[in-house]
């Protein structure tokens, strides 16, 4: 489980886990996801990021 949070508005990190303790604004986790070769949405994933 992933203790540090960001921001969404003010991009500060973070411990609480619910908002933002400088601006109260929503926190979400900083970290990418863990990549798997076995994973069965890439090519999904390679769509979006392509598209965008």
């Amino acid at each position: 489980m992933w203790l540090l949070r960001k921001c969404e508005k003010c991009e500060e990190y973070t411990l609480n886990l619910k908002k933002c303790p400088h601006c109260g604004g929503k926190v979400h986790i900083p970290h990418p996801a863990k990549f798997s070769p076995d994973d069965k949405y890439a090519k999904y994933k390679l769509a979006i990021r392509s598209s965008g």
